[in-house]
């Protein structure tokens, strides 16, 4: 059976009061707000991006289903760059160990990670900028405006804590992710 073809698609986003949206050609969108500013080269050669008032329309004119997954995937950047200017974004991260007590400090934009699996040198893992890594104990919270770097930086600092060439059912040590504040 043949699917119906969709003649355009058009996504809308409501604009708060307090956060101003700059859309120039070429796609970038600069988004600012009271925690700061983000900006996005969204590119795609069908997908129109456009301020009109306050509202952002995401528009595609005879998409195809890889138009229709960009409409998409604007449309989420556009929000997360919203609620990452008015909320920030908050991940929580819990340091567990059986076998060797872990120490963590931050170093610039580094996070060290000492005495993993009682290994002499620190572990290390990059901390992205704009990002800000906060220790309370044996909980560390991660907090920013932009998403993307929020994320990749809990990503790194599980992957230091990677276990290698051990039961892993037995070497649970690590620092893993408990909480996503969405």
């Amino acid at each position: 059976m043949a699917r119906k073809r969709v003649e355009e698609v058009k996504r809308v986003i409501e604009i708060p009061e307090n956060v101003e949206i700059k859309v120039e050609e070429g796609n970038r969108v600069y988004v600012k707000g009271e925690k700061g500013e983000l900006f996005r080269e969204l590119k795609h050669h069908k997908v129109e991006i456009r301020k009109v008032e306050n509202k952002v329309e995401i528009y595609c004119k005879k998409p195809r289903r890889k138009d229709l997954a960009m409409v998409g995937t604007c449309y989420a950047h556009i929000r997360n760059m919203i609620k990452g200017v008015t909320k920030g974004f908050e991940y929580k991260m819990k340091v567990v160990y059986s076998h060797f007590p872990i120490k963590t400090s931050v170093s610039g934009n580094q996070f060290l990670i000492h005495n993993f699996l009682g290994e002499k040198k620190p572990r290390v893992a990059k901390i992205l900028d704009g990002v800000d890594v906060e220790i309370k104990g044996d909980i560390i919270l991660v907090r920013g405006i932009d998403k993307e770097k929020v994320g990749q930086t809990v990503a790194n600092i599980e992957l230091a804590t990677r276990v290698k060439d051990r039961d892993v059912r037995v070497f649970q040590d690590g620092i893993y992710r408990i909480s996503r504040g969405d």
